[in-house]
């Protein structure tokens, strides 16, 4: 490393220029593709995806069987427009407000456009919204009629009234469409893709914009808030990152009074973020959530080093009074604690790899590329720089260390605090190790208190729009979060199994037209191989046969083809009046819940439907108590205007159905509880027939990905942690040594997430990831000090000597660097992103935790237990060299 600072000064333009080129060059590699997609095919351009569906493997079985039971049951994502109207007599349900309503629906039904893939936008057949849905109605005994529930936007108040009023009384509507005080009403655009969500939404709101009335319009849903986030994402990245990096330069000035001098970092940082982010892209990797954050966890670690350069320069140009002596002086004494720190902090972020969350793994490599290319940038770089300077530019130094050495009292505020930390270290050891131990026993409370949860919405600020209409229709409606259970048929429906079925009950018969029926059964079974098809085949030829027998064997034959109807109805699983009643009950066990606000299923048509054709009574809102009345039901509705909506709650084979759930909240954790809750209602409950039962939907998504990213996480600590030590035991060739270097990583570690606990935060994406920052962090100080401690013991021989000059420039490097980045990052607290606010506060936080762990608890314990340190350090630490 002292060999690339040496050949980085004799040549300064030179590196400065292919660093400069180098950018040049990644930058040049990710717009090629956008400029001339042919030039260079290997390349990719910018590609992002703010979609936490992808936060799973593709071959994930879950991501599989969501994408499956989409396509089952005809199933998209949901755009949701909440209408709110408090201060009209009516609410919504004017004419006024519902002329909007309706003009915006027939809108709504227009945005789609064509893609090179085919077409997107809105899917306008399947729009819920008043004039999109059907009004059942009685039309006299035995006879429904379905009409549009609005199929104009009425002109007085009692046609607005009597809308609420028809969809108050379907159960499919109630708490869906429209609000229980008939405040409220709720649009529900189905979207062909979640990235469509914002340009369909903006779409929305221009037209939205030009209404009059009172009422307050909202948009919100998942892929809303998905899709707002990417757009959000990057002009934050835009704002903050910058913001940071000007509070960063500041505090260098303060601390240097240099300002070309403290520009060296700032080229640091930037190289480092152009270098990762270039990679990131030119290889075809996608700018995720995660990976947006790569330029925020490098810009802090590409400073360390240079400030601890710096720093040193700064103090040992006066001593030495040539920059080129100085630079090679501070190079020699540093390189290996910079190399290890680097080390370290790579293997940190590097042990994402081995996550389940493919975003995650390419955050972590690229974020470790950046750390390597952080540090040859600064050994070469910041050497440069300085040699670019003119001596008379640190002339300042000169003057600031001989006030200093005839003025001893002028050593600063930060020399003085940094002497009594160091002296109430040394004194007080046993007391500042106890106070450690007590810190750490809380916070491992503080851990035991952490609760596993993430909400998509939740990203955003409370006053944010998304946020505020995500209160307002959750508290009007059923939930605007979409769940779904699958319920599936046990048995499989084999050829096997339907033949056996029949046979029985040709046997149960004992009549000549069934004997014969039963040959024509063995004969086909032999060939079949779809039971369905076998079923047709019986039908169709008994059918014949019982045309031909005329009337003496005709109830015979009736008896037969009977058999052959119930042997099919017996593989309609969700034709059976005791499997809907289980569903209906299902429904009402989830519904009970605080978090669930409404559920649709299957049950909810049959009922509707029967208690219209049986006169609208209130006591025929039921499950008819035959398959064929179930039937008799389903083909009613099938004669709607919207038919399709059917087999968007069973397939068309009855053999799987599933419950829609809107809850209340998107926290995962609340996702998480109902479904536990599903699990032992079932057990406790089993069905009439056995089914098997699943989930899919992008709540439910949410919950499995962020369960395998905590415990992905822990792994990845975990081996972390490991090869920090390994490395740590290497680089002092002493396992004790290496032990020591730990203490402040494990102490911030615990803090920071014990604090997590202790005040309610929950354990989300940035939260998890933030503990490999964790691990660079706080191990790159207990380096520098334990080296130069180390280094200085050696020199001295006597460890309270020692750590007076320990407590000199190293203490006030780690001193700066704690205040420079853990400060620096405060402006990410501002921004309306929660997991920038999040990074930002965890950030600061690391660096002082870490900062504290390393100036006071490791003197502390270097003297407690100096005897046993200090008893190899000549064998395993050569003195270096000081110039």
């Amino acid at each position: 490393m002292v060999t690339m600072s040496e050949a980085a000064m004799s040549r300064p333009g030179r590196a400065m220029g292919l660093a400069a080129f180098l950018s040049v060059v990644l930058i040049a590699l990710t717009a090629v593709p956008s400029i001339w997609p042919q030039a260079v095919p290997a390349l990719h351009g910018l590609k992002i995806d703010t979609d936490p569906e992808n936060m799973l493997a593709d071959d994930e079985p879950v991501r599989l069987f969501h994408n499956r039971m989409k396509a089952a049951f005809s199933l998209n994502d949901l755009i949701v427009v909440g209408v709110v109207q408090e201060d009209h007599p009516q609410g919504v349900f004017n004419p006024k407000t519902l002329g909007e309503v309706y003009r915006l629906s027939q809108a709504a039904e227009t945005l789609t456009w064509d893609e090179e893939d085919g077409p997107a936008g809105v899917i306008a057949a399947d729009i819920i919204a008043p004039d999109k849905v059907d009004n059942i109605d009685q039309a006299g005994l035995g006879s429904v009629s379905f009409n549009w529930l609005m199929p104009a936007a009425p002109e007085t108040p009692e046609a607005a009234q009597a809308v609420r009023d028809k969809a108050l009384a379907l159960p499919m509507l109630d708490d869906t469409l429209v609000s229980g005080d008939g405040r409220a009403l709720a649009l529900y655009i189905p979207i062909r893709e979640k990235n469509d969500s914002y340009r369909v939404a903006a779409a929305l709101r221009d037209r939205i914009a030009g209404f009059d009335s009172d009422a307050t319009y909202h948009i919100t849903g998942l892929p809303i808030a998905q899709d707002q986030f990417g757009v959000e994402m990057f002009k934050q990245m835009a704002i903050s990152a910058p913001a940071a990096m000007a509070l960063i330069l500041l505090l260098m000035w303060l601390f240097f009074r240099n300002l070309n001098l403290v520009l060296s970092p700032m080229v640091v940082a930037m190289v480092s973020v152009i270098g990762a982010m270039g990679l990131l892209i030119a290889t075809g990797q996608t700018v995720h959530i995660m990976s947006s954050m790569i330029p925020i966890f490098v810009m802090p670690i590409a400073v360390l080093d240079a400030v601890h350069i710096l720093s040193d320069f700064h103090d040992r140009y006066p001593q030495i009074g040539d920059r080129r002596k100085t630079v090679r002086a501070v190079m020699e004494e540093l390189w290996r604690p910079m190399l290890f720190t680097t080390l370290t902090t790579a293997a940190g972020f590097a042990s994402l790899a081995i996550t389940p969350i493919p975003p995650v793994q390419v955050f972590g490599i690229f974020v470790a590329l950046g750390v390597i290319f952080a540090w040859a940038a600064t050994v070469t770089l910041v050497p440069a720089y300085i040699a670019l300077m003119p001596e008379r530019a640190f002339e300042r130094f000169r003057r600031d260390a001989a006030d200093v050495a005839a003025h001893p009292e002028h050593i600063g505020w930060l020399g003085r605090l940094l002497q009594g930390v160091g002296g109430v270290a040394y004194r007080r050891a046993r007391l500042v190790l106890a106070l450690f131990v007590a810190a750490v026993a809380v916070a491992g409370y503080g851990i035991s208190l952490i609760a596993i949860n993430d909400n998509p919405v939740k990203w955003f600020r409370a006053d944010h729009e998304i946020r505020v209409a995500d209160r307002a229709l959750n508290e009007r409606f059923g939930g605007t979060y979409m769940a779904y259970l699958h319920l599936g048929a046990a048995e499989p429906r084999t050829v096997a199994s339907v033949a056996g079925d029949l046979r029985e009950r040709l046997a149960a018969l004992d009549s000549a037209p069934a004997r014969r029926l039963a040959e024509r059964l063995d004969q086909q079974t032999e060939t079949a191989t779809d039971p369905q098809a076998l079923l047709d085949d019986l039908a169709g030829w008994v059918a014949d046969a019982q045309a031909a027998a005329g009337d003496a064997d005709w109830q015979a034959w009736e008896d037969a083809a009977m058999a052959v109807e119930r042997a099919a109805q017996a593989g309609d699983v969700f034709k059976d009046p005791a499997v809907l009643r289980y569903v209906a009950q299902l429904q009402a066990a989830l519904e009970a819940r605080d978090d669930v606000g409404k559920t649709n299923a299957l049950p909810d048509i049959v009922k509707t439907v029967h208690r219209e054709l049986l006169g609208g009574e209130d006591q025929a809102f039921r499950i008819p108590d035959s398959a064929g009345g179930v039937a008799q039901t389903l083909i009613t509705f099938q004669n709607s205007h919207r038919p399709q909506d059917l087999f968007k709650l069973v397939t068309p084979d009855y053999r799987q159905a599933v419950v829609w759930l809107q809850l209340t909240s998107g926290d995962n954790a609340h996702m998480r509880a109902v479904v536990d809750a599903t699990e032992a209602y079932m057990a406790q409950n089993p069905p009439p027939r056995a089914l098997d039962h699943d989930w899919f939907g992008l709540t439910y998504i949410n919950v499995v990905w962020q369960e395998k990213m905590v415990a992905g996480m822990a792994k990845a600590l975990t081996g972390g942690f490991v090869a920090v030590l390994i490395l740590m035991t290497l680089l002092f060739r002493s396992p004790l040594w290496g032990l020591l270097s730990m203490v402040p990583l494990t102490v911030t570690i615990a803090l920071i997430y014990g604090v997590i606990g202790l005040v309610g935060k929950a354990y989300d994406m940035p939260v998890a990831v933030l503990s490999s920052l964790s691990l660079g962090l706080a191990v790159d100080y207990a380096i520098h000090f334990n080296v130069r401690s180390r280094q200085i013991q050696q020199r001295l021989g006597d460890w309270h000597a020692a750590l007076t000059h320990v407590f000199g420039e190293p203490a006030r490097a780690i001193a700066r660097n704690v205040i420079v980045i853990g400060a620096g990052f405060t402006p990410l607290l501002a921004a309306p992103l929660v997991p920038y606010q999040t990074v930002g506060a965890l950030i600061s936080a690391i660096l002082v935790c870490a900062g504290i762990a390393t100036l006071i608890g490791l003197p502390a314990l270097i003297t407690l237990f100096r005897r046993w340190l200090f008893a190899d350090a000549p064998a395993s630490q050569p003195a270096q060299r000081r110039a």
